[in-house]
């Protein structure tokens, strides 16, 4: 994975910094400046976790942050610089006076070392005022010509500064009478390294004033590329104001691009490309080749954001994967988001390190000799190796042991106990758990309702073998005691399965031609008790037949024979490794990462900054495409953590693509919907939510119902207010714009899918932004923010089931002798090896850690700017009714009747809870796919 270069020195001094400029004292005694946390600075998109006070009337306030020196440069004691060159409003004629100052934030001191740049130039042209450029632009069009008013300019002076991590600027502008309302302000930077503009403040002689949003940054030497920053007031584009109609058209056309070049890192371009750039064919020939995934029949899949690399001479369809992965400037992450995810990342793959070093003396696939020596990773740790002990690993550690080693204590690593484990240490060998977690564990949108049996798989039974099921009836109803019959269950709604089948067992053969790895078709029966839980009653694992074997199928299902029982603990290993990466490669990548950047490049290509809807979303993308990048780079591409750790290997992502194809529709990814197309609920008026859930006690449905009620409250509340008609809907040129790309370009593959909703009323508006919310924020937290919980003990969710069971026929006589002899060790080694499962171990860890700078759904550093009273008390109950839930999940969770999230050893379901603190809670959602 890209990581910055960092430097030991700095890390543990930058923590500190944060924590001791949580608020920044005001920059100068001449004006009061804003106060911003350490969130706002950064290498990405800073958070907006700041007051925005201003001081003294007559002001323009741009407050922004720079990669640079930390170093304040002296001042420049003149004051003004370019004069006005039009004109603005003013009383009986005159011209009004008006200031602006300029805030300027660098970095953590020198953390981001090798982006210093020279302070020569820019302290040359700090001095004789040319360093920054502003331009108000009015609202209105020339009454005498039609056209754009010209702007008013005036270039910014660097004034004195006491602070050592803010630099101001001065600029006066000159504003005769009738220049009208500033509708906009034009940005150009004149500096040899980018900055970031948070905001502008526009305050009159009156003392009335405006705020300009910004949030974005700045690249070096701008020059004519000046940036267009619009007022906060949201218009649809039949309201803009006539004098912006043009920046508006010409803003999103900047953003479009024209489909051509590589991009830079300073670009601001969103455009769409087919994943082509999983592969590494160019160094390693076919053996590292990865088909084309979106564009062809073959694997449809969504489209990412195109970087223009060159195309491989080794395999032309494919995209060169050389240097960082691009995305638009303003989708990076944050500094303060980068510093974790990097000392994080890093942290676990020094944890990761250690089974590498002990692999190059022993086998590289050895398994782990005792469950004890599982149990030690989180109980005694692991002495840290010397740097020239670490192999390939060598070059990504050495600052880090040095940074971790200056500390009393910490030559020993510690992998934090999961949650499950805190709990309960056996968990993972009872059968009411494996079931309980079908409903509250990471993976609650695999379990569906049984709704006819016999079982039939939909594959064509002359390739895959027969398609009914090998469960009967009679074993299903001597597992449930005669309670009932087959027949009965299904009608009262008794049994449901996980149904693994159909989707892996095409990929049986060719999984298994590759090594240590092996694949089943699987299906796993539970039956709903009495009291509310699951009990499971059987699990079938198919090979389909080959060229050279028939099917084989069997049943598996507990028992108190030893060796049956035995055989029925793999069999759930298997099952548990089907799981997992139906997991993470369809319900996590696809159904959130994958699917949701269309969402973000076609909003902002289609709908304007200034746009109500592109304002409700934004916060909802934020480092999206910045976590999907990363994921590319290290985690799903050829030869990445996905192949190495997870059954599949090679074909991960072509299963997810088959998933996609078989399985993904957009008018199913709203919970509701979700539900009921797996007959886990079924529509009722009279209940609430308007759902009958089929099992009462689902953890994951009845908070999630709670969370998805918010947001489609919050949602409908916004959208009535800019959209009271049908005709206002179906007349924005701008949303319908949006809405046409996400189905044509984001999704094209489905382009011509029946089921894609229209856009023509509030309410089908109202549902669609719905639905994208849910997924970006509720949806993703759900899968993410627990995996380290339940998958960090990996013996509870092995990622990879390396070994057939002893009995599949034809039966190999010495291993299922072996089998007999040590049942425990034969267990063992179909679990990960050593250094798969640490491996998996540190990425969980990553992955479901929150970072410092998080922004939570409903969370007021979000809430909507302006003074839209009507929109800014919608989200004030939005935020009061989350705050609420919190409260119900609490006390659901202390609720003994609630028997699969209370009781003796179980964890009790925390994931829909909105808010968290930083790290690994299990708990908290984010507004959007953060990580």
């Amino acid at each position: 994975m890209s990581l910055p270069q960092l430097k030991p020195s700095s890390l543990q001094s930058h923590h500190r910094t944060i924590a001791s400029r949580r608020i920044l004292p005001s920059s100068s005694s001449t004006c009061s400046s804003s106060r911003l946390p350490s969130s706002s600075l950064s290498a990405g998109r800073p958070g907006r976790r700041c007051a925005r006070a201003l001081g003294g009337g007559g002001q323009l306030i741009v407050r922004c942050a720079s990669v640079g020196s930390s170093e304040v440069v002296p001042a420049s004691s003149s004051i003004g610089g370019g004069g006005a060159s039009s004109d603005m409003a003013g009383k009986g004629g005159a011209s009004v006076r008006v200031k602006a100052v300029a805030t300027v934030k660098v970095t953590v001191g020198g953390f981001l070392d090798g982006l210093r740049p020279s302070r020569t130039m820019d302290d040359v042209n700090d001095l004789i005022g040319r360093s920054m450029e502003l331009e108000l632009v009015s609202a209105e069009l020339d009454a005498k010509t039609g056209k754009e008013k010209q702007t008013i300019k005036s270039y910014a002076h660097k004034v004195a500064d006491n602070d050592l991590h803010i630099v101001t600027y001065e600029a006066d502008f000159n504003v005769p009478a009738g220049f009208g309302p500033v509708g906009a302000v034009l940005v150009a930077n004149e500096h040899g390294t980018e900055m970031f503009l948070e905001d502008v403040k526009v305050v009159t002689a009156g003392g009335n004033s405006d705020v300009i949003r910004c949030d974005s940054w700045l690249p070096p030497k701008s020059g004519d590329a000046k940036r267009v920053f619009f007022a906060n007031k949201p218009y649809l584009p039949s309201q803009t104001p006539p004098g912006l109609q043009g920046y508006r058209k010409n803003d999103l056309a900047k953003k479009r691009g024209d489909g051509t070049g590589q991009r830079k890192a300073t670009d601001r371009v969103y455009d769409y490309d087919v994943y082509n750039d999983l592969g590494s064919g160019e160094e390693l020939g076919a053996a590292g080749a990865r088909p084309v995934l979106g564009g062809n029949k073959q694997f449809p899949y969504p489209r990412r954001c195109r970087t223009g690399r060159p195309r491989s001479t080794k395999d032309p369809q494919s995209e060169t994967r050389s240097g960082d992965v691009y995305v638009p400037r303003d989708e990076a992450f944050s500094e303060e988001k980068n510093v974790q995810f990097s000392v994080k990342t890093l942290q676990s793959v020094l944890h990761a390190a250690v089974p590498a070093v002990q692999s190059t003396l022993i086998d590289p696939n050895q398994g782990f000799p005792s469950f004890f020596v599982i149990d030690k990773l989180f109980e005694d740790g692991v002495e840290l190796p010397r740097a020239e002990e670490l192999g390939f690993l060598r070059a990504a550690v050495p600052r880090l042991l040095e940074f971790l080693r200056d500390g009393p204590g910490d030559k020993v690593l510690l992998f934090d106990a999961p949650a499950n484990v805190q709990k309960d240490k056996f968990a993972w060998l009872r059968d009411e758990e494996f079931a309980r977690e079908t409903l509250a564990g990471i993976n609650p949108y695999a379990i569906e309702l049984v709704k006819e049996f016999p079982l039939k798989s939909k594959l064509d039974p002359a390739v895959y073998g027969p398609a009914e099921s090998a469960i009967t009836a009679e074993l299903l109803e001597a597992q449930m005691g005669h309670t009932m019959t087959v027949a009965e269950a299904v009608k009262s709604k008794r049994l449901f399965m996980l149904d693994f089948h159909d989707l892996f067992l095409p990929y049986v053969h060719k999984i298994r031609a590759l090594q240590r790895t092996t694949m089943y078709g699987s299906r796993t029966i539970m039956f709903l008790t009495d009291d509310g839980t699951l009990r499971l009653l059987a699990i079938e694992l198919t090979r389909p037949a080959s060229a050279t074997m028939p099917q084989w199928r069997q049943v598996f299902t507990s028992s108190t024979d030893t060796t049956k029982s035995w055989l029925w603990r793999m069999a759930k290993s298997h099952v548990r490794a089907h799981d997992a990466g139906h997991h993470e490669l369809v319900t996590h990548w696809l159904r959130t990462h994958c699917a949701v950047e269309p969402y973000i490049l076609a909003a902002n290509r289609q709908l304007s900054e200034m746009h109500p809807i592109y304002q409700l979303l934004r916060p909802h993308f934020r480092y999206t495409m910045r976590i999907n990048a990363l994921a590319r780079s290290a985690l799903i591409n050829g030869g990445g953590i996905i192949e190495l750790t997870f059954s599949p290997q090679r074909y991960a992502m072509e299963l997810s693509s088959v998933a996609y194809d078989k399985l993904w529709r957009f008018d199913m990814e709203a919970l509701p919907a979700d539900l009921v197309r797996r007959g886990m609920a079924e529509e009722d008026p009279t209940a609430e939510h308007g759902l009958k859930l089929a099992i009462k006690d689902y953890p994951f449905a009845n908070d999630g119902l709670l969370i998805w009620d918010a947001i489609k409250g919050w949602v409908q509340a916004y959208v009535s207010r800019y959209y009271p008609t049908a005709a206002s809907v179906s007349g924005d040129a701008e949303l319908q714009a949006f809405w046409t790309e996400v189905r044509t370009e984001g999704h094209g593959d489905k382009k011509d899918a029946p089921w894609w909703p229209k856009l023509d009323t509030p309410e089908s508006l109202a549902h669609t932004l719905t639905t994208i919310i849910w997924v970006a924020a509720a949806h993703h937290a759900a899968v993410n923010f627990g995996q380290y919980d339940f998958g960090g003990y990996f013996p509870n969710r092995p990622s990879i089931a390396r070994t057939n069971m002893p009995v599949e026929e034809p039966v190999d006589a010495a291993a299922f002798e072996k089998f007999l002899d040590n049942p425990d060790q034969a267990l063992r080694e179909c679990f990960p090896s050593q250094v798969q499962a640490t491996l998996v171990m540190a990425v969980l860890d990553v992955l479901s850690s929150h970072s410092p700078d998080e922004e939570y759904l409903g969370g007021m550093e979000t809430a909507p700017w302006g003074e839209d009273t009507t929109v800014r008390a919608a989200y004030l109950r939005f935020n009061e009714q989350l705050k609420a839930v919190e409260g119900i999940i609490d006390g659901r969770n202390k609720n003994r009747k609630l028997k699969n999230r209370c009781g003796a050893g179980i964890v009790p379901y925390q994931l829909m809870k909105p808010f968290s603190q930083p790290g690994v809670t299990g708990k908290g959602i984010p507004n959007s796919t953060s990580i």
